[in-house]
């Protein structure tokens, strides 16, 4: 059966970054993830885990300039050496947070710039995070992010994923497939998800369109839940959406799992 993860930089805003940790706990979930860890000691943060029985499932490298509306650079041409350097930073936080995923953003793409040059920035950036990675047994993730919400994102599509992931060959460079930005930008969702299947590392969740509970919205995902069952994935799926409401208010959708697990 599903197993979720909070994903702790949308939900419990309720609470401040640290404390949203026991809030989670105290809701049932099992395990968090969040976009970034780097404003807080990672010592710190495993502290949290620890004292709530949380598994760390992911987090994102550096992305760049967040402020500045950057969304990562693996696909920025010049931006190398920083990349490399914030990625080290993502192994030592996953070293003592004990997660076996980081997500590697590619960034959003100037509409003037050279594609094929980024595309090839993008490849050999993916394919040194996935060898430094593995010496760790850690597992890259890149991600297929919708152009409504993040216009100009570099990579949208999953089969353009799954095509980079095969160039490369790596075999610790997995697909992150969230159900939201999927069904935005191609739809067909259990069909993807048989295809891929092989290929995909982390799965991630969102009602359509407004990004709130998944039992919002157009999707079905008691029958996508059976779907991804079916496939035999045993990962963590990452509850990433804004809820309505109160956070705790909108979990009656994962009352029925808690109760079967």
């Amino acid at each position: 059966m599903p197993r979720f993860a909070a994903n702790l930089s949308m939900m419990y805003n309720e609470h401040g970054f640290l404390d949203r940790f026991a809030a989670a706990a105290a809701d049932g979930f099992q395990a968090v993830e969040y976009l970034f860890p780097f404003e807080h000691p990672a010592a710190e943060i495993r502290q949290r885990l620890d004292d709530n029985g949380l598994v760390q499932a992911l987090f994102n490298a550096p992305p760049g300039d967040w402020a500045a509306g950057e969304r990562g650079i693996a696909a920025l041409a010049g931006r190398e050496a920083e990349f490399r350097t914030g990625f080290a930073q993502a192994l030592e936080y996953a070293a003592v947070l004990g997660n076996d995923r980081v997500h590697v953003m590619a960034g959003i793409v100037p509409a003037d710039a050279d594609r094929a040059r980024a595309r090839a920035v993008y490849l050999e950036n993916l394919a040194y995070a996935a060898a430094s990675a593995a010496a760790h047994g850690i597992t890259v993730l890149m991600e297929p992010i919708n152009t409504r919400d993040m216009p100009g994102y570099f990579l949208s599509r999953q089969d353009d994923a799954h095509t980079i992931r095969a160039q490369i060959g790596a075999a610790n460079l997995r697909v992150q497939f969230d159900c939201y930005h999927c069904q935005i930008m191609e739809g067909d969702l259990a069909v993807k998800l048989k295809r891929d299947f092989p290929g995909i590392g982390h799965i991630q969740i969102a009602g359509v369109p407004e990004r709130h509970e998944p039992d919002l919205g157009e999707l079905n995902y008691p029958y996508l839940f059976d779907v991804i069952d079916g496939l035999g994935y045993d990962g963590w799926i990452g509850c990433e959406y804004r809820p309505r409401a109160g956070t705790s208010a909108g979990l009656g959708w994962l009352k029925p799992y808690l109760k079967r697990a």
